[in-house]
């Protein structure tokens, strides 16, 4: 659909209008702001809060309460194959084939397992480039790495920041 953008309220309220996804933004909490429902934009974050998530939640504890340890096999949703269940949406979204797809660990130890895998510095690039302000422990894993190639992670490791007077 060729659409010609218009810079106003009337345009934004008929795009949303027409949003295939529209009808998943009662599925999640908004926080408000001042009384109304703020507008959410933190790609650095949790996200939203899914309503559902507490009955998920819940059904993992019932599932541990009286599984203990062979929840890994029994269960509404056992635990060993977990990745599984999410890999075919996971390719997906990324783009990737399914042999190419696993969703496993935080962020933090998979920049580890990253790192310790594809890191090959150089005393010419050992360089390593990071949002400025990255979660403590994903800052914890570059400078370990550094650290760990012989490297001084106040000279290795670059933070890239927003212009100045720009908000973070």
């Amino acid at each position: 659909m060729d659409v010609e953008f218009e810079a106003t309220k009337e345009f934004a309220d008929d795009l949303d209008r027409m949003d295939e996804l529209s009808s998943y933004r009662d599925e999640f909490y908004i926080p408000k702001l001042d009384g109304k429902e703020s507008i959410y934009f933190n790609g650095n974050s949790l996200g939203l809060q899914p309503k559902r998530t507490k009955d998920y939640i819940n059904q993992e504890l019932e599932d541990w309460k009286e599984h203990a340890g062979e929840g890994h096999f029994k269960g509404q949703t056992p635990w060993m194959p977990y990745h599984e269940f999410v890999t075919e949406q996971m390719a997906g979204l990324i783009g990737a084939k399914l042999i190419e797809t696993v969703v496993m660990n935080t962020l933090t130890a998979n920049l580890h397992l990253m790192m310790v895998s594809f890191y090959r510095p150089t005393q010419k690039r050992y360089k390593i480039l990071i949002e400025y302000n990255a979660f403590p422990s994903d800052q914890y894993a570059v400078k370990s790495q550094l650290k760990f190639h012989g490297f001084d992670p106040s000279d290795g490791l670059i933070e890239l920041r927003p212009p100045n007077g720009s908000e973070v």
